[in-house]
């Protein structure tokens, strides 16, 4: 086939070069995108007298019936034709002949396809946003349902103080709503218009770019030409948004694939949710969570590639861009199959309270009350350390606990203490005694997962 810009060639690129220059194995997925936004470019051409009129209705209607019959099988895209813009117009001008060469009039493919992947991500973005506003709401049910489980709260992944389930995971949520947040940013820069940038320089046509920018539902429209064609900056904040929300659940799945060893037994995980082994028959893996700590990897990967490819170009345009697109796709495909997956395992996992209460109860995690207790009675809290860090070490070295003392072995290494450092070091009293904004007991938990679900609803709403 000739190619549109084919005029001063003298001959057909080479086959192996159509096969290395095309993109339509993977653009062609921006098909819904393009075609609208060809809808409104023909429609301005039509309003401003570009074209005639009449020659914009056919096009539009057109297009609308190749749209119908993309999406119901009935085309095949040629790599030939190089990326889903060629192919687009091709179909259009072997269907209505020279009106159809007509579309192209004050545009560029390049300011086409920077609108095209715009319009894409916006949408995906809404799509992966109420995916993060499900895992808020399932995660704050949990949260709900167990403001009495306790376990311990590590550092340095050593038992440090003892909290509950909902305050640790109710840290995530806060995390989300930070994703979210994010996205929402990406959505607002992503949310610009840039066609009429033309290849670089505009164009001498009297274009109405704002009511092609009302027409396709944008905010605004982009104040420089250079910089419409060129800027891929929304693209690198999505993935660097969505890298930050797979860390997130990679940090989370590591935490689950701990707690659902046999050497922490604080969940399970349902069957839905785990695979066996192969020759190990006694065998519940939890190869979901590894998978998505495993997939988190991947979306850094396209972060640092699209970071790499644009770091030296200059402007505007340059063949190196069209590798944006593929890591953007595959990045929203691997959030957009992690995050249902995620929410339904933690949402079906089996918490196992006893054995989460009986490891705060071990590991000396109220020593730190402990010491408090010593500091409201006056005791300077350096030295208050330097006590409770001595009862520690007779401690271990009796292997007991700090509840199991004796009054007189406490009192043997400091005087101030009474009978009252029992109720003090208790593990449930130790978490309900922290209620300030953004402690773990009962009360001001049960109140944050109350705003969350005001939160979750006004952004649902």
């Amino acid at each position: 086939m000739s190619k549109l810009w084919g005029g001063r060639f003298t001959k057909q690129t080479d086959s192996f070069t159509d096969h290395f220059h095309s993109s339509i194995s993977f653009d062609q997925r921006m098909y819904k995108e393009d075609i609208t936004g060809s809808i409104a470019h023909a429609g301005m051409l039509g309003k401003q007298g570009i074209i005639p009129e009449c020659d914009a209705k056919l096009i539009q209607k057109t297009l609308k019936e190749i749209l119908s019959d993309i999406e119901s099988g009935k085309i095949d895209f040629d790599e030939k034709a190089e990326d889903i813009h060629m192919n687009i117009e091709t179909i259009l001008i072997s269907r209505i002949g020279d009106v159809g060469k007509r579309l192209h009039t004050g545009r560029s493919r390049n300011d086409q396809v920077a609108l095209d992947i715009r319009m894409y991500v916006k949408e995906q973005i809404k799509d992966i946003e109420k995916l993060v506003l499900n895992l808020q709401k399932v995660l704050n049910n949990i949260a709900r349902k167990n403001t009495d489980t306790i376990l311990p709260g590590y550092t340095h992944l050593q038992r440090a103080q003892p909290i509950t389930l909902a305050h640790h995971v109710l840290a995530y949520v806060e995390m989300l709503k930070r994703d979210y947040d994010r996205l929402e940013c990406t959505y607002m820069h992503t949310n610009v218009m840039p066609l009429g940038s033309g290849a670089l320089a505009a164009t001498t046509y009297p274009l109405d770019r704002e009511y092609v920018c009302r027409e396709l539902g944008f905010e605004s429209i982009t104040l420089n030409s250079l910089d419409g064609v060129s800027d891929r900056d929304f693209c690198i904040e999505l993935l660097n948004s969505l890298s930050i929300l797979m860390m997130h659940l990679s940090r989370f799945c590591e935490e689950i694939i701990l707690w659902s060893s046999h050497e922490f037994k604080f969940v399970e995980l349902d069957d839905a949710y785990s695979t066996g082994s192969s020759i190990m028959p006694q065998k519940k893996n939890p190869d979901m969570a590894e998978l998505i700590r495993g997939k988190t990897g991947r979306v850094y990967g396209y972060l640092m590639g699209l970071l790499t490819t644009m770091k030296g170009l200059p402007l505007a345009y340059n063949k190196d861009m069209q590798e944006d697109k593929e890591g953007v796709f595959a990045a929203i495909d691997t959030v957009k199959m992690c995050l249902p997956v995620f929410t339904s395992m933690v949402d079906t996992m089996t918490v196992r309270k006893d054995s989460m209460l009986s490891a705060a109860k071990g590991g000396f995690t109220n020593a730190t009350d402990a010491a408090d207790w010593l500091v409201k009675k006056g005791v300077p809290f350096r030295d208050a350390h330097a006590i409770i860090g001595q009862l520690v070490l007779y401690c271990i070295n009796n292997n007991t606990n700090l509840d199991d003392l004796s009054l007189e072995e406490y009192r043997a290494i400091s005087p101030v203490f009474d009978k009252t450092v029992y109720d003090a070091i208790r593990v449930e009293k130790c978490v309900d005694a922290r209620n300030i904004v953004g402690g773990p007991s009962k009360e001001y938990t049960s109140k944050l997962i109350e705003l969350n679900d005001s939160y979750i609803k006004s952004l649902e709403n």
